[in-house]
């Protein structure tokens, strides 16, 4: 597992932020479907769950990484955040959308990609909607979509990026699953 430094990983945002940048693709694209509460999996800093607080949704964070949720705990002290693997996640409840922004699946520990895409859907009461490098972590879309589908869900979007750009091959996706 990676040990990260939440504060520093959240100054980077917050430089785009101050700089104009719009960082805030994923909780767009999320609250695009109109979800009463999500699961940030994978939460980090907590920047897309304090977002979709903000616009009235409710959020639950989870990320393994105590330095991570420290920040989010500091960021959105009004939010829940879970520390807890995503291998082994089980909340007792299911969510409109579960949301793995940020890479979260280039990061997680190698050999548990389809436990956390298993356990992620387990959550999922409308749709997964993950978001990942395809160069990186040596997980591609063939093995996630093998992944969704024996954890019961199907393909039913897939853009480049977090703003709906056509995916047409590149090196990052967001896919959108769907339970069958």
């Amino acid at each position: 597992m990676t040990s990260w430094d939440g504060e520093g990983y959240q100054e980077r945002f917050d430089r785009l932020a101050a700089g104009g940048a719009d960082v805030h693709g994923e909780a767009d694209l999320v609250a695009s479907y109109a979800p009463g509460a999500v699961l940030d999996a994978g939460c980090g800093t907590g920047r897309v769950a304090i977002e979709l607080a903000r616009r009235g949704i409710e959020v639950v964070g989870v990320d393994v990484d105590p330095s991570m949720l420290a920040t989010a705990r500091q960021r959105g002290p009004g939010l829940e955040w879970i520390e807890a693997d995503l291998a082994t996640l089980d909340l007792g409840r299911t969510f409109d959308v579960v949301v793995m922004a940020g890479n979260v699946l280039v990061f997680t520990a190698p050999g548990t990609h389809a436990a956390v895409v298993a356990a992620c859907a387990r959550h999922v009461g409308g749709v997964l909607v993950a978001g990942f490098e395809l160069r990186a972590g040596g997980y591609d879309l063939a093995t996630y979509d093998a992944h969704a589908a024996a954890a019961g869900l199907a393909l039913a979007e897939r853009w480049s990026t977090w703003d709906r750009e056509p995916y047409g091959g590149g090196g990052y996706a967001v896919s959108v699953h769907r339970p069958t």
